[in-house]
């Protein structure tokens, strides 16, 4: 892929090697998401053995600088026919910039050309670069009762760990 200029990032593949760096970035996004949701939620990881299982699936995405160190990273899984967006993170330092935008183009469009049927996540609702953002991309909350199990166990995983009920909504883009 071209680095844009303007931008100053390319999306590329991951690295193995980059895993260590992906869990920093994610650490370091956390401070923008407790800052947003107010509370004192605490900052935790993606297992590495779902970023490694994203990177074997070719569904590891990052977003590089112009010496090619991983700013941002978007990991994938294919789960019932859809891309499952594990998580998207952006290093403080770069967000509101386009990158997070440009992952998910990335992986919306690595879903279409695989012909899935479109691309699912969970978020948190209130948060504005959470849930509005997905919507602005053509996302839609998924009703309650129309939530997939394997959905419905993710974000009861994720409200285990104190994310809150309340805020927590799976989003669906489906494919024409």
């Amino acid at each position: 892929m071209t680095l844009e200029p303007a931008e100053g990032f390319i999306i590329r593949l991951a690295r193995s090697q980059e895993l260590p760096r992906l869990t920093e970035i994610e650490l370091d996004a956390f401070g923008a998401l407790a800052e947003a949701r107010g509370d004192g939620l605490e900052a935790h990881a993606l297992p590495q053995d779902i970023l490694r299982q994203s990177l074997e699936d070719e569904l590891l995405f990052v977003a590089a600088d112009r010496s090619n160190e991983p700013i941002a990273f978007l990991a994938g899984t294919e789960r019932d026919g859809m891309l499952y967006v594990e998580e998207v993170d952006v290093a403080r330092a770069w967000q509101r910039r386009g990158v997070g935008r440009r992952l998910m183009a990335t992986a919306i469009e690595t879903a279409r050309a695989s012909r899935l049927l479109g691309v699912t996540l969970t978020t948190d609702r209130l948060v504005p670069f959470n849930a509005p953002f997905y919507a602005k991309l053509g996302f839609f909350e998924i009703a309650e009762d129309d939530v997939v199990p394997q959905l419905r166990r993710i974000l009861a995983r994720e409200i285990s760990i104190g994310t809150g009920g309340d805020r927590r909504v799976a989003m669906i883009l489906r494919f024409p």
